[in-house]
């Protein structure tokens, strides 16, 4: 990207067709137009929020190319080389300046004389970070980001041994889907003992991250750093008595469900004991489904699904085929996980996932793709800010659309019990994650405010926890030594604190439109895509309202969208 600077006040301008920062050079004339320039007018201050927009938005993609090439190949030197530049030599300066931008802002008169309904979000978050700025911080979190990403490299370099291959961990999970319980034994143990190998340098590298999250909550004023993250993830909508709530409702309405559906599974093994190896299998002993072969024939069977809900979502993932915005393989050396990354210059995103011919990798590019769509959607609005919407919201995209396409698994399964199989396995998997949210953010919740504690009170507290959310059917003896170190293979807890709980939310709310979708699709998939054109745009609470459900979480809700999933597990089985 080739910026223009003008020694003039104008605004800032650049070629979207080319990116080329290489220093923090390239970058201080556009800052320091923004701070110079004089605002003397309503007008003038608006058009300053524009190009400050175009700056932002440039940065983003900046940065986003430099974590797409740094995950795709931990063992690029290159990419590393250039991402940490960016992180050590550019972010800092951007942090410090972004907030002398935002207070030349805010301190101006004519900042209150915005039009609320257009800025009523932009100048809230805008005045949130000048309250929460403290320039002792600005290295401190240079580290954290930095650091963070060891927990990426340390599990991307695992691999075990099976059949005389070695296999990512993401590879070899899919193997306790295999009908042999003895294989799928061997292979539980082996994934969790190679684990085990790096506890250790796990557990350091969190001491070292709860020490410097801690000191930076300090440092903006804060008694926590729990109590920080919910101010800087601007969680105005809630707080956190009411994820206690949320707790509390997935313990008492959705544990049970789950409870049932385990203690089925149990019987229909005929297992004496229902291990964590006999979670993902048939229970009828046919074999794995495998809905591809090739990642090709993955895009090919999302373009059909998402099409069929919209012709529009279909458009978006052919337009990133195109742009060889998907990279969906597993490989060894490439960092774990899943993400949909916007790129707020060239409006079509990147989707990063480690498929492995598993049924989940559907289940994972179905999410990924309503992130993508959500930033399509939301690709031309003006402010920057608006198009950086909140996790309760973007993942609200993402887990609907994993239900909205799932009603159009036919285009993938030509036989009807392969289909009805499909969807068990998709109705379950709700069913088991919620219980695994609230027990991660339970946790995080206690480490954060305690931030004092020993390994073994974190040891001791983790299993409390776990013992919690996990339903009693399930069998762990013997496995003790596992279940201490579980959460250390969450990479929300290294990488992006306290971005976890949003998935509970989402996923009732992506229940909710499920109900709608199948009663009345169109209208459902129209409220849907008004909601996420919104961006963040208005509150949480509003976007919800707009897509025409709600943004609650209390036992009598959870309960009734609970007993939704479970008659319909009910319907298949």
């Amino acid at each position: 990207m080739n910026l223009q600077y003008s020694s003039e006040a104008a605004p800032v301008s650049f070629d979207p067709l080319m990116i080329k920062l290489k220093t923090w050079k390239d970058l201080e004339p556009y800052f320091n137009d923004l701070l110079n320039r004089s605002l003397h007018s309503l007008e003038q201050v608006q058009q300053w929020i524009l190009d400050k927009s175009k700056l932002d938005a440039y940065l983003s993609e900046s940065f986003a190319w430099c974590y797409i090439n740094v995950t795709r190949d931990s063992n690029d030197k290159k990419a590393t080389e250039v991402y940490t530049s960016f992180v050590q030599e550019i972010t800092p300066k951007v942090a410090s300046l972004e907030n002398e931008l935002n207070l030349k802002l805010v301190q101006n008169k004519f900042f209150a004389q915005l039009p609320i309904s257009y800025y009523k979000i932009y100048s809230r978050k805008i005045r949130n970070s000048v309250q929460l700025f403290s320039q002792n911080n600005v290295s401190l979190q240079k580290e954290v980001q930095l650091q963070s990403k060891d927990f990426g490299r340390i599990l991307s370099q695992m691999t075990v041994g099976m059949d005389g291959q070695q296999l990512t961990l993401q590879k070899a999970t899919i193997l306790l889907e295999e009908k042999d319980r003895p294989t799928r034994r061997q292979v539980y143990h082996k994934i969790n003992d190679r684990i085990l190998q790096d506890t250790e340098e796990l557990e350091d590298l969190f001491d070292s991250l709860l020490e410097k999250r801690h000191q930076i909550a300090l440092n903006a004023g804060f008694d926590n750093y729990r109590d920080y993250a919910f101010r800087s993830l601007e969680r105005f909508d809630y707080t956190p008595e009411d994820c206690y709530a949320f707790h509390d409702s997935i313990s008492s309405e959705i544990l049970p469900l789950l409870d049932k559906v385990y203690q089925a599974r149990k019987e229909s093994l005929e297992v004496d004991h229902l291990r964590p190896y006999d979670l993902n299998i048939d229970t009828k002993g046919r074999e794995v489904l495998r809905p591809f072969k090739q990642v090709d024939e993955l895009v090919e069977q999302a373009h059909k699904c998402l099409t069929e809900v919209d012709p529009l979502f279909g458009e978006v993932i052919q337009k990133m085929q195109n742009l060889g915005h998907l990279d969906l393989d597993s490989r060894t050396g490439k960092r774990p996980g899943g993400y949909n990354m916007p790129l707020h210059i060239t409006g079509i995103p990147f989707i990063f996932m480690n498929a492995t011919n598993s049924l989940n990798d559907l289940r994972t590019l179905m999410h990924e793709s309503g992130h993508a769509v959500h930033a399509y959607l939301t690709k031309d609005l003006a402010i920057a800010a608006n198009r950086q919407f909140p996790s309760e919201i973007s993942e609200l995209a993402a887990m609907t659309m994993e239900l909205f396409t799932m009603e159009h698994w036919e285009t993938i399964f030509d036989q009807e019990e392969d289909l009805q199989r499909a969807k068990l396995f998709q109705m379950e998997m709700i069913l088991k994650v919620l219980p695994w949210i609230a027990t991660i953010d339970k946790f995080q919740h206690w480490l954060y405010s305690h931030p004092k504690h020993t390994r073994a009170e974190r040891k001791k507290m983790w299993l409390q926890i776990l013992k919690e959310f996990t339903p009693t059917t399930l069998d762990y003896s013997g496995l003790e030594n596992y279940l201490s170190n579980l959460w250390l293979k969450q990479l929300h807890l290294f990488e992006v604190p306290f971005y976890y709980i949003e998935y509970g939310f989402a996923q009732l709310g992506a229940i909710a439109l499920w109900a709608k979708y199948s009663e009345a699709p169109q209208k459902t998939v129209a409220d849907y895509q008004h909601a996420l054109s919104l961006g963040y745009t208005k509150t949480v609470s509003e976007i919800y309202e707009a897509a025409g459900i709600q943004f609650d979480f209390s036992q009598g809700y959870v309960a009734q969208l609970g007993q939704f999933i479970k008659a319909t597990i009910d319907e298949i089985v």
